[in-house]
């Protein structure tokens, strides 16, 4: 059975591109700003719902991904919309 990417595969990396766009490899974001990130693109609410899922606190970006790679594997939705690095 072959899985259809969505039309918003890889809209995740685009979110994690942005927050650290041009930043030392130590910057870390909070999550409030990865949720809000996710809600003003408008990223369907599968997407969202991934964001909301990161625990409190603050991440670099490979704790991140780490991060919404587990939840995005955990819901088998890797070809569906892509990880992220």
């Amino acid at each position: 059975m072959s899985v259809e990417p969505s039309p918003d595969f890889g809209a995740l990396q685009a979110i994690v591109d942005d927050l650290f766009e041009d930043t030392p490899w130590d910057h870390e974001v909070r999550r409030l700003d990865v949720v809000l990130a996710a809600e003003s693109n408008d990223l369907p609410e599968d997407l969202q719902e991934i964001a909301r899922l990161l625990p409190p606190g603050t991440f670099t970006r490979e704790r991140l991904c780490d991060q919404l790679n587990s939840s995005i594997g955990g819901h088998a939705w890797g070809q569906v919309y892509g990880t992220v690095e």
